[in-house]
Order: C-alpha cells, then structure tokens, then sequence
C-alpha cells in the first residue's frame, strides 16, 4: 500500500514544483546514443520515456530500497531518506524523454542520487557524513550479549572512522562496496576518471584500516 502511495504522489506531482530540481539531471548528457547493451533496467526506464507508467513503478519497486539506503546514514532519518529518494524518482521520471542508455542505469540513478544528496547539504550548510546502508554493514543480532556489545562497538568505530575520510574518498568506497558499481561506473557518477576512482578508494581503504587496528 506504501509503495502504490509514493507511486501516485510521484505521478501526480505538478511539473512546476520539480522545474528547478531539472535543472541539475540536465548536467547528465543524454543526447548521444547507446553505447551499452539493453538490460531489464534500461529497458524499464526507456518504456517510461514512451510513457509507460507500469515500468516507473517496477524501477520504484526494485531500487528505492538501495537509495532510501544510500541516504539513510547520511541523514540520520528514515523519513527524510524516503523523500530524498522520492525526489530522485521525480527528477528521472520528468526527464525520462530525454533519456539516453550511456552506461548501465544503476550509474545514472547514481549519479543523480549524490548530486540530490549534496544539494540537500549545501541547502542545510553542512557537508556529507557517512553514506553507510545500514544492510551493507549489519551484523544482526546475538544472542551473546558481550558477542552484540563487541560487535556494536566496531561498527560505532567503523561509523566514526567513515566520517573522517574525505567526501570523495567515502563515496567511491561505498558505491565500489554497497552499490556494487564498477570503477569506470564509479567515474561516470563522480565525473572522474578510473585512476583517480583508484587512487581515492585505496586512501580510503588505507586510512580505514589504520583507524580500524585501533581496536
């Protein structure tokens, strides 16, 4: 029921009120063609273009999990990663005609999905946290109490350590380990190239375990 919510409130929001938000998806160059093969994904997101509302609401269905994840750390609240997320749907769905299969879709909700994330802490004056999904580093619950408060204490240090690293540091580690994205997919969202993609998530690694030994 949730889900067929959010599916009417995106559908059913006026194009005057996202305007400004079209103006930063417009930054992703969608003119050229399709260099890559047509998966399920593209596929979905190109029948949205052509107006099919039945493919937005399977991309909302399989990727608003990932997202409202990619957010929630960072944030610090399950509503306002939900909105955040909810504004991603919006900018790709009012630009769908536009659209273009330039590299795999999850690189391209990606990448819309940080620059929602920094503009939503530039609107707040503050800089990005920690991007952690909640899923990627769940240990779950033991019924050891000592087993959980050890484990509780490493992923509170884990979380410190994250907010240390630099941004671009911390996002392409997260999007290399939770996203599962490529390092050239990693450059495409980041408007980077592979070496530096590289160079930024060895850093990160590196300065993560030295907090990590600390332990």
């Amino acid at each position: 029921m949730k889900g067929d919510l959010w599916f009417m409130e995106l559908t059913a929001s006026p194009l005057s009120a996202w305007q400004l938000q079209r103006q930063n998806i417009a930054t992703w160059d969608m003119s050229e063609p399709a260099v890559i093969p047509i998966d399920e994904d593209i596929s979905l997101m190109l029948e949205v273009a052509a107006g099919n509302s039945e493919a937005l609401r399977q991309l909302i269905d399989k990727w608003k999990k990932p997202l409202i994840n990619f957010f929630y750390r960072s944030l610090g609240s399950y509503a306002e990663s939900e909105d955040l997320a909810q504004m991603v749907f919006i900018k790709i769905y009012r630009a769908a005609e536009r659209y273009q299969a330039r590299a795999k879709f999850s690189t391209f909700l990606f990448h819309v999905a940080r620059r929602v994330l920094l503009n939503e802490f530039r609107r707040r004056s503050r800089k990005p946290v920690d991007y952690v999904d909640p899923q990627e580093f769940n240990y779950g619950e033991n019924e050891d109490p000592e087993v959980q408060r050890r484990l509780n204490e490493i992923e509170e240090v884990f979380q410190l350590a994250i907010k240390k690293l630099p941004e671009k540091h911390r996002t392409a580690l997260l999007l290399y380990k939770q996203q599962q994205l490529s390092y050239q997919e990693i450059a495409e969202v980041m408007k980077a190239n592979e070496n530096a993609v590289k160079t930024w998530i060895h850093r990160a690694r590196t300065q993560l375990k030295k907090e990590m030994e600390a332990l």
